[in-house]
């Protein structure tokens, strides 16, 4: 099987496995709920708002009708939230055998979380730090486990860990933000993985990115451009179902290991079958991946049992 013709097809069977699956009632994560429950998975949608997870689990069913799927509430922009999911699916889930953290937002007007954090910051990299660390143990319990941490090439637009003002408190640059926060997801992937080897643990971390694809992200993005990429999206991005595909390899495909980076084949990355690619090399800078790893323990309470 040649990398560029791999497909949805080609996820091998995920039967009496238990995924969650976050940002899941739309968009890339709905895709790949949905793919990963017609392979026999048990899916869990982990969904801000569980009406829309239920809609989705019935659109799920429409095409796979025996699917085995399940709506978990999580708020990653609240950490009690997040706290809360994490004592739920413990409780409901001996077993994890993958975690995929693909909820996101992306450049919305600046918003301050209940816990005092930048929207995309606190959302995108802190409340899946949080979710990952408190199941880790369950997924470390899990032979063949895996996190797979949904980033973006948007971490190569100016994306710096602002350690002076991470919560964009002196100014606030909506996409700056945002490429602050996919940084730090790429960091987070790595540093864990790095923990996870050195553990010996059964689980990996692998990262993975969807290229140009039209999804509910893109709802913040400045209205004057808004024409502009309704005319170049179809030529320049593709859909979520196909924007889904690295995040699938990422999380099924046998031959992939650890510390790994999935995207699209095709040009500057932005659509195409997924293969490996790299991201920046600021992303692979160890001191600052340590130092992002201490502030966001101390800024959420949370450390990793490993």
């Amino acid at each position: 099987m040649t990398a560029q013709r791999w497909t949805e097809q080609d996820v091998p069977t995920q039967a009496g496995k238990v995924a969650v699956v976050t940002g899941s009632n739309t968009g890339l994560g709905f895709d790949t709920a949905r793919v990963l429950a017609d392979r026999g998975a048990h899916v869990v949608l982990a969904v801000r708002d569980p009406a829309k997870g239920e809609d989705a689990v019935e659109r799920i069913r429409s095409t796979v009708p025996d699917a085995d799927v399940s709506v978990q509430q999580l708020d990653l922009g609240s950490l009690e939230s997040v706290r809360k999911a994490a004592d739920e699916l413990r409780g409901r889930h001996p077993r994890i055998d993958l975690l995929i953290n693909n909820a996101g937002v992306m450049i919305p007007p600046k918003e301050i979380t209940p816990d005092g954090f930048e929207l995309q910051f606190g959302t995108n990299h802190l409340g899946h730090f949080v979710l990952t660390g408190l199941l880790l143990e369950t997924l470390t319990g899990t032979a063949g486990s895996r996190v797979v941490v949904v980033a973006s090439l948007g971490h190569k637009l100016r994306g710096d860990i602002h350690f002076d003002d991470l919560n964009w408190s002196k100014s606030y640059s909506r996409s700056r933000a945002y490429a602050q926060s996919k940084l730090a997801n790429l960091m987070f992937c790595y540093a864990l993985q790095r923990r996870l080897e050195a553990a010996g643990a059964p689980t990996i971390a692998v990262a993975a990115h969807p290229g140009f694809t039209d999804s509910d992200l893109m709802r913040h993005v400045w209205p004057i451009a808004r024409p502009l990429m309704r005319v170049t999206g179809p030529i320049v991005g593709q859909d979520p179902s196909v924007g889904a595909l690295p995040q699938l390899r990422a999380a099924t495909d046998p031959e992939v290991h650890g510390g790994q980076y999935w995207g699209p084949d095709g040009f500057l990355e932005m659509r195409g079958k997924p293969v490996l690619v790299s991201s920046n090399k600021r992303s692979h800078d160890v001191e600052v991946q340590e130092r992002l790893w201490t502030v966001s323990e101390e800024m959420t309470g949370v450390t990793f049992p490993i």
